[in-house]
């Protein structure tokens, strides 16, 4: 067990430190090359990665909250980092050391007015998960009914803005861009949501009201549990993908899971612009009736009109090869920059948008779609490992939550080697596009 460093003096030289040192790793590293007169090699070059990610990770999930979230944002979502972050960073989503549970009991006693014994007919004392800013408790309340709590770290939300400004000054050293300030300030925002849990239970009956129902299964939120730093729902049951790979299942289950995550995906293409963002394994499950379970509303991105538009647009535009129209799309979403001064490096980098556009949207041709194809897996990756190897990251600041759910499909869908069709989801693209494109006119 161990307690939440809160102190903004503590929590800031610990996140310069850990700056220092992955700056001086990189720093040495380049100068070692520069005087060999060698290239960095792939190895080397992936190897320092890998280590100051562990180093990143090590040191970041010690204070848990936005410096560990950002650090896992930044690499899974959006290519900020270099690619060997991802499986590093991946460990931030549920393998936090969790908080004392005299710490658990006097939190329910600030937040609820009881101790955890008073309010509920049962309390499991420790967490079945804990992750960057919050951990999870399963209980049983009076009534019967099984619920999961969700209670927030100490003093997390209070940490956010001085946390990220010294985080700023790490993620500098890897990431150059004049789009820094801007993704900054899209994951500030999107963390004094997460850490307002009233506002992540009006998310949660919203989307229960939307999407709740014969294929889905979206927790209840029950506010007479919860405050904005705890949240009480009902708990949904189920096996989430790494407990269901463990059993070696049958095809045909792949198939239904996959499928089930691709048509929820794709549910939500719609005059909401509303997405669940946060695509991990940890917050999907295969329900014992067959049904998908949606868990954690913490991260829901909420896109402006014109850019969710452009982003569904990528879909028919693909589809159509128009590279003129592409090209037009490209840099309105900030891919591609026009005034740039290297033409040159525009152009290519506008066919390797286009290349990897081309193979996200594979799927959409065939009626049926192999996500377990180990070609579609390589190029795949290496289209990725391409792009983040560039000098600086592309793409308006919205993309980094929309990438997170795109993205995380499909890694998702990878991992579970699903077959799925394609149809109606398509469907559900092209006919929202449709009437966007009428309406317009």
């Amino acid at each position: 067990m161990s307690e939440f460093p809160s102190s903004r003096l503590e929590r800031s030289a610990r996140i310069a430190r850990t700056g220092l040192r992955v700056g001086t790793n990189y720093a040495l590293h380049n100068l070692k090359n520069r005087f060999s007169g060698n290239g960095a090699g792939a190895s080397s070059q992936s190897e320092l990665h890998t280590n100051n990610a562990r180093y990143l990770y090590d040191e970041f999930s010690k204070l848990r909250g936005t410096a560990l979230k950002l650090a896992q944002t930044l690499s899974l979502d959006h290519g900020l980092l270099p690619e060997e972050f991802v499986d590093v960073m991946s460990q931030a989503q549920y393998r936090v050391p969790p908080i004392s549970k005299a710490l658990v009991r006097q939190i329910i006693k600030d937040e609820l007015g009881g101790y955890p014994e008073e309010i509920f007919a049962e309390f499991r004392p420790e967490a079945s998960a804990a992750a960057s800013i919050g951990q999870v408790h399963e209980a049983i309340l009076r009534d019967g009914r099984d619920v999961m709590v969700k209670i927030q770290y100490p003093n997390i939300r209070v940490s956010i803005g001085s946390d990220l400004s010294m985080a700023k000054l790490v993620f500098r050293r890897m990431v150059r861009s004049d789009r820094t300030d801007a993704y900054f300030r899209e994951v500030y925002d999107k963390m004094m949501e997460e850490t307002d849990y009233r506002h992540e239970g009006e998310q949660i009956s919203q989307f229960a009201e939307r999407y709740g129902g014969e294929h889905f299964a979206i927790p209840e939120h029950l506010p007479e549990y919860s405050t904005a730093s705890v949240l009480t729902m009902t708990r949904i049951s189920g096996e989430h993908i790494g407990d269901f790979l463990a059993r070696d299942p049958e095809q045909e289950e792949r198939n239904r899971y996959g499928q089930l995550l691709w048509d929820f995906f794709h549910a939500q293409i719609n005059d909401s612009r509303t997405l669940h963002a946060d695509a991990h394994p940890g917050n999907y499950m295969l329900c014992p009736d067959g049904r998908l379970g949606v868990l954690d509303f913490g991260c829901v991105k909420v896109c402006p009109d014109d850019f969710f538009r452009d982003y569904v647009s990528l879909l028919p535009l693909h589809l159509e090869g128009d590279r003129e129209e592409l090209w037009k799309l490209y840099i309105r979403l900030g891919l591609v920059d026009a005034s740039s001064g290297d033409p040159d490096y525009e152009k290519s980098f506008f066919e390797l948008c286009r290349k990897f556009g081309n193979l996200v949207i594979s799927p959409y041709h065939a009626r049926s779609f192999d996500f377990g194809d180990e070609e579609f897996s390589r190029t795949y990756k290496e289209l990725v490992r391409e792009a983040t190897a560039q000098p600086q990251p592309r793409g308006t600041h919205h993309f980094i939550y929309v990438t997170r759910a795109h993205i995380g499909l499909y890694r998702m869908l990878m991992q579970l080697g699903a077959v799925i069709d394609p149809g109606d989801g398509k469907e559900q693209v092209l006919s929202w596009w449709k009437s966007r494109q009428a309406g317009a006119n």
